[in-house]
């Protein structure tokens, strides 16, 4: 298990292929070319994973120890998410890397997002999943392009694995990629995937009280979208309470309600996405000619 997340070992599938993450006392070893205009991960994927999660006791380990690897795992995984920050930028990529508890809605509100947008902007999906490709096909049926990236027990997305996918996926320069993350509040608040923003995703059929539940996932995202609105009338959800609870974690973080059902709020949430978008086409004037 990672001791950061409590992970289990296993491989990984992108696009159907495997990488397996071998587990042992040591580091990946990395290599980047450029072949094609992208970036390229090698195949030895290899984090120090042990027994059990962060802060808890590991017969035969340290607590030290089990912080050293932690933080290893991490920073190992930063220096990955870097270099797709670096690609996305040189491109001319928009990343917004998706992320909720199961239930929330994500895919279905990624995929009306899909609809409504395709035709005025270019985009491109990673799914994170950690079994299925149900949520990729989904996706496919749009027309847009779509990779499926199964973690196996992997509880979340890294920036190693997102790399990979970039091989396969090939996103066109100036697109929005979303990165659809494994349905979880906890884990994906820990890596970084090299995305510009964190988008959090909390359904009003969830507790109002998830953010200070879960305050280290609110405190990285940038956006909250509060998605089934039109279900408030049915529910006993407090919204002012809820978004309360949000800017206590993060003060900065900014509050879009929604209904992927019905439509309501979508708007704001598109116009976001599009001054978003246009801010990073800054340097590219190529691409924000022709997109």
């Amino acid at each position: 298990m990672c001791t950061v997340c409590g992970c289990g070992e296993g491989e990984t599938h992108i696009g159907g292929r495997a990488h397996s993450h071998e587990h042992g006392d040591h580091h990946h070893e990395h290599q980047q070319s450029h072949d094609h205009g992208h970036h390229h991960h090698d195949d030895a994927h290899t984090h120090d994973y042990s027994q059990g999660p962060a802060h808890a006791h590991v017969p035969g380990m340290s607590q030290s120890r089990m912080v050293q690897i932690e933080q290893d795992i991490l920073g190992k995984n930063n220096e990955y998410a870097n270099q797709n920050r670096r690609w996305f930028a040189d491109h001319g990529i928009l990343t917004l890397n998706l992320v909720s508890s199961p239930g929330s809605g994500k895919t279905t509100l990624l995929t009306r997002s899909i609809n409504d947008l395709k035709v005025q902007m270019n985009l491109a999906v990673i799914e994170g999943d950690q079994q299925t490709d149900n949520d990729a096909e989904r996706i496919r049926e749009t027309g847009v392009r779509a990779l499926q990236v199964n973690t196996g027990k992997g509880c979340h997305l890294d920036g190693h694995m997102v790399g990979h996918a970039l091989e396969t996926l090939k996103p066109d320069d100036g697109c929005v990629l979303f990165i659809e993350n494994v349905g979880n509040l906890v884990c994906p608040a820990s890596f970084d995937l090299g995305e510009a923003h964190k988008i959090v995703i909390l359904s009003v059929t969830e507790g109002e009280d998830k953010p200070i539940k879960y305050p280290d996932m609110f405190h990285v995202a940038d956006l909250m979208l509060l998605n089934k609105i039109d279900l408030l009338p049915h529910l006993n959800f407090d919204v002012d309470k809820c978004i309360e609870y949000a800017q206590r974690v993060n003060p900065g973080i900014k509050v879009i309600q929604v209904s992927a059902s019905s439509g309501e709020g979508m708007d704001l949430w598109y116009q976001w996405i599009a001054a978003t978008r246009q801010a990073s086409l800054v340097g590219h004037p190529t691409l924000t000619a022709k997109t």
